[in-house]
């Protein structure tokens, strides 16, 4: 039998994905599943598992199975409507594209591809095997041993117990979390990480959203959000930091005019960070629109890797979990991260009074090669005096 395949590259949201028909010059029954094309930084990812078993019914661009590479995961996807004859790869394979994970007949029915004609006659005519006899035990006078004292098996009080094997799972990590453990630890063994602190009382910016949240729904079609004006907040203290936008490259200082933001989004398979480009330029539905569209795709697993590159500066919310205070990592090849924190009520003193208000602690992490203290502190500054008044964003002060 003589195959012949052509290719079709689609172009939407995610990376391009291949899809390879293969026509048959007899049957012409017979079509392949092949792993789409990555990305162009992205040779190679692992099968990480089937969406499908063999016998299924598929629709033409139904997903069959999910391919995990190291910065998205990316779905395999029949090319005609049919039923899974075989897959002709394994979960846990390193495939590549173009790698045939599949075989589907456009004219089989679900019921036959679950059991081969020869399975099933074997299984209707085949007799079970009779019970096995039982070993005739002759009778013999007890023979009588003497026992010598053994070590008990039980451990003393006083040793550690240790956990039954049978009660521990071992499991491949994930590629997406291989490469955030390397990038978090070649960050900590490149840069010459510093955290600086302060607080921000949320008070006045929780009140504009309070003010206006609905007419902004109505205009915008999005919510108001907190991270659009810290956001906003962020390039104005990098326009007034440049520094902290710059980044080391060998024995040169790379300065960047334009400001994309990495925004952290954590999902079931770990961290990613898409990044919102030329943030500079954008208003506070812009942001709005951009963070929500990213962290719907993030959620979904639908980012592409142009979505995640790049990126000058990262903000992290930890307080979306609970988190007071911590000191983030700096995302590579930046130079800073901003982290954010949980607001609670807290008693400060405001003009002499005593009162409780809404405090965010803030963490600023830079690579202290690059930004010096001074800078870090002036950055921070500039982020505590927009948030606490947001009319310093329009009056540019």
């Amino acid at each position: 039998m003589i195959y012949c395949s052509e290719r079709y590259f689609l172009r939407n949201a995610s990376p391009y994905q291949i899809w390879s028909r293969s026509f048959a010059s007899e049957n012409g029954d017979l079509v392949e599943a092949v792993v789409p094309f990555m990305g162009e930084s992205v040779t190679d990812g692992t099968l990480a598992n089937f969406l499908k078993k063999p016998g299924d019914r598929v629709e033409a661009d139904e997903a069959i199975a999910q391919i995990e590479t190291d910065k998205v995961t990316i779905d395999v996807s029949s090319p005609e409507a049919g039923v899974i004859e075989k897959f002709i790869a394994s979960e846990g394979d390193t495939v590549t594209p173009g790698t045939k994970i599949a075989v589907i007949s456009k004219s089989a029915a679900p019921s036959e591809a679950h059991v081969a004609p020869s399975e099933e006659t074997s299984q209707k005519e085949t007799p079970p095997p009779p019970p096995p006899e039982k070993p005739k035990v002759e009778a013999k006078s007890p023979k009588v041993e003497s026992v010598k004292p053994q070590a008990s098996k039980l451990a003393s009080p006083s040793e550690p117990q240790l956990p039954p094997k049978e009660r521990e799972r071992r499991v491949s990590m994930p590629r997406l979390r291989k490469r955030i453990a390397n990038r978090l630890k070649d960050s900590q063994n490149t840069f010459a990480l510093l955290t600086t602190f302060n607080e921000v009382d949320m008070t006045n910016l929780m009140k504009l959203r309070t003010d206006y949240k609905d007419e902004f729904v109505k205009k915008h079609g999005v919510k108001l959000g907190l991270m659009s004006c810290f956001v906003k907040a962020a390039v104005s203290a990098l326009q007034n930091q440049p520094i902290v936008n710059a980044v080391i490259d060998g024995d040169d200082i790379i300065y960047r005019d334009y400001i994309d933001v990495s925004v952290a989004v954590g999902t079931s398979k770990g961290l990613v960070v898409p990044v919102i480009r030329d943030t500079e330029g954008m208003n506070f539905a812009d942001i709005e629109k951009g963070i929500n569209s990213l962290a719907k795709k993030a959620t979904e697993g639908a980012l592409s890797i142009d979505e995640m590159a790049g990126g000058t500066f990262t903000i992290s919310n930890g307080g979306v979990y609970g988190s007071l205070i911590s000191t983030p990592i700096i995302n590579p090849p930046q130079s800073a991260i901003l982290g954010m924190h949980s607001i609670v009520q807290r008693p400060v003193v405001v003009d002499g009074s005593i009162l409780a208000r809404p405090m965010m602690y803030l963490a600023l992490t830079y690579d202290h090669r690059l930004i010096d203290g001074r800078e870090a502190v002036l950055f921070l500054r500039r982020i505590k005096d927009v948030v606490e008044d947001p009319r310093r964003l329009l009056l540019d002060i």
